[in-house]
């Protein structure tokens, strides 16, 4: 935790990029297992990689998985699953999802259009919830920033609950993003590249900075 602020550094590719996101403080490591993601670890990559990985918090990051699949991820060695999924999916499949590898372990990354609140039906199923920018065409990773009034009326609406704000966050706007959503919980990930996959260590270390000297209410 930096200043108060848990960090979460998303699309890891390589152990050299796991070790600077420990060296900035990073709390949560993630790897995208989204075959169509370009910062994309296979299971296996992952597995091989893992007895490298520093003693840091790590989340899988799906899109739309099977249970099948699901539980394979969960039991692979990662503490945390983030599941992106279209806010129109049915409810029983979250509700399997939820099942599958529990409330406390699910974080849920709904696809919100710009009029869509989270569904109040998805709440129960989870503890920590993601918000991310919306995108037509794709699921996360698109270097938008979110809409950070939305996410802190959601936020104020559901205290109880833990919620990460994504979506282009970088060491040039994560004072604002802070400001104007009070967050205590960001993920960042192409904000802090010289291209997918490869984690800049000058921006990356400059984001942690950017952590610690933040002024929060």
């Amino acid at each position: 935790m930096i200043n108060g602020i848990r960090l979460k550094v998303c699309g890891l590719t390589s152990p050299a990029d796991t070790d600077l996101a420990d060296r900035v403080g990073a709390d949560y490591l993630g790897f995208n297992l989204y075959p169509r993601s370009p910062r994309h670890v296979t299971l296996e990559q992952f597995r091989t990689m893992a007895d490298r990985l520093p003693r840091r918090q790590k989340v899988a990051v799906t899109v739309e998985p099977d249970v099948t699949g699901l539980r394979e991820i969960a039991a692979a060695g990662f503490d945390f699953v983030q599941v992106h999924f279209e806010a129109s999916r049915a409810l029983a499949d979250v509700v399997t999802w939820a099942a599958a590898v529990g409330r406390e372990r699910l974080w849920l990354a709904p696809r919100l259009p710009p009029e869509t609140e989270i569904p109040a039906a998805l709440l129960p199923l989870a503890d920590t919830l993601l918000f991310d920018a919306f995108t037509a065409d794709k699921f996360g990773g698109s270097g938008k920033t979110a809409d950070w009034t939305k996410y802190r009326r959601q936020r104020e609406a559901q205290p109880e609950k833990t919620w990460i704000l994504a979506g282009g966050l970088s060491p040039e706007n994560i004072d604002g993003a802070l400001r104007a959503t009070g967050a205590r919980f960001v993920d960042v990930n192409s904000g802090v590249e010289s291209s997918p996959g490869k984690k800049d260590p000058a921006k990356l270390e400059a984001f942690a900075a950017r952590l610690a000297r933040a002024q929060l209410a």
